[in-house]
């Protein structure tokens, strides 16, 4: 087996996924975390996580740790992990620009002997089918032979302090058996919760992907319930906790799905699987319900505006929460949006509350201009994003008498609202 105590480590990509990782990495390795972005580098220098991942305390730990934007300073590395986004175009295809750019990267400084783990989610096969080429060229290095890789994907939960990465299982595999148990050797000196190594690199990406298409096709199981219980006056979030009552019920609640993942991930598989001339339908079908759930909740708002008798052109609702996600600064893929241009195309005036979100980045990403806080007498409120902040917030504050609230989370008790998901 061999001895990795010596081996320098490269992070290549200091978002939600790399930053916490490098910092893990830190406290036992030589780690140096790459990124492109000079700003983000500037800040992680000063100790300081926009994506609120990585404490002040957590930096001063990591004492092998340090960051850079320039090439040079990991040319020295022996292993690199690259952290980097996968998301898909407006088509709905994956965009490996970010894997592919990363790739090109390392392969400038990619020397004999050096492994790159690839811990991005693709679909199976991309790492050797697809990277590893672009490594080639650009290290002029042959792979399996003068370099090697390893698969392992990343499972951070955005937001959560409970599970992060030394507590949650790691799944690891290399291109080689002898890399496969160094990789799996490497993530087993720092996880906690152990490691479970993969047969191959292909089953570690299939196991990646499949977990994020499973979550999203029960939530569009239950997403549908949603809309059938609807018409049927039944409230769902009721129907769902009596059924919970079964011990082998799976406790999935209805609500948007966005985010970095499991709205991304299931069209990475069912990408490759239709290049194989396979039409995947359940998977399909789920991001179809999943999809459009924001345009069912802005319509119901609509509804419930109108049974108050407010004009719909013109009505003023606020929108608590615009991240994908309660309790976190994410704002990647948040399905909160379809909720308010839906509104808009009514000729609903909205305006958008959430204490966690940067205001610049919502409006580069979105062209919204968030509140500072929030005003008066809104015609409607919609609680989109369960963040604890909002727990202290008065209703009566923000409402006129004929207010309409609408709960996209089952956040607050029935009886201060209108309607609910």
């Amino acid at each position: 087996m061999e001895d990795i105590s010596h081996k320098k480590l490269a992070v290549i990509g200091l978002g939600y996924v790399g930053l916490p990782l490098a910092v893990a990495f830190g406290k036992k390795y030589q780690v140096v975390g790459f990124d492109i972005n000079e700003q983000r580098i500037a800040q992680l220098k000063a100790h300081a996580d926009k994506t609120e991942e990585v404490s002040a305390e957590e930096f001063q730990e990591a004492t092998g740790f340090s960051c850079t934007n320039n090439l040079e300073d990991i040319r020295d590395c022996h292993i690199y992990i690259i952290t980097v986004p996968t998301p898909i175009d407006r088509y709905k295809k994956p965009d490996l620009t970010p894997l592919y750019k990363a790739s090109e990267t390392v392969g400038k400084v990619l020397k004999r002997g050096d492994i790159v783990i690839y811990e991005s989610t693709v679909y199976p096969g991309c790492t050797e089918e697809d990277c590893v080429p672009v490594l080639e060229r650009f290290s002029h290095l042959t792979f399996n032979q003068d370099f090697y890789c390893g698969y392992s994907p990343e499972r951070i939960n955005p937001g959560d302090k409970e599970h992060r990465v030394q507590t949650i299982k790691k799944v690891t595999s290399g291109s080689t058996l002898a890399i496969a148990e160094t990789v799996d050797q490497l993530y087993r000196s720092i996880i906690t919760a152990g490691t479970h190594k993969a047969s191959s690199i292909k089953v570690a990406e299939a196991a990646k992907v499949i977990e994020n298409a499973q979550r999203d096709v029960n939530i569009a199981f239950v997403n549908e319930l949603a809309l059938i219980f609807d018409r049927m006056q039944i409230d769902t979030r009721e129907v769902l906790e009596a059924a919970g009552t079964k011990w082998n019920f799976l406790p999935f609640m209805p609500g948007l799905v966005g985010g970095h993942c499991i709205g991304v991930d299931p069209y990475y598989l069912t990408y490759k699987a239709e290049s194989l001339g396979y039409h995947p339908e359940v998977i399909l079908s789920g991001r179809r319900i999943n999809d459009n759930m924001g345009i069912f909740v802005a319509n119901k708002v609509v509804k419930l505006l109108s049974h108050k008798g407010h004009a719909i052109k013109g009505a003023k609702v606020l929108m608590l929460g615009i991240t994908f996600k309660e309790n976190c600064p994410d704002i990647r893929n948040s399905r909160v949006i379809d909720i308010i241009d839906e509104l808009k195309g009514f000729g609903v005036e909205v305006a958008v509350y959430d204490p966690h979100a940067s205001m610049e980045e919502v409006k580069h990403e979105y062209g919204i201009d968030l509140l500072d806080k929030p005003g008066k007498d809104y015609d409607g409120i919609v609680l989109a994003v369960g963040h604890k902040a909002f727990r202290k917030l008065d209703l009566n504050n923000l409402k006129s008498e004929h207010t309409i609230v609408y709960d996209v989370k089952g956040f607050y008790d029935r009886s201060l609202v209108d309607g609910k998901l």
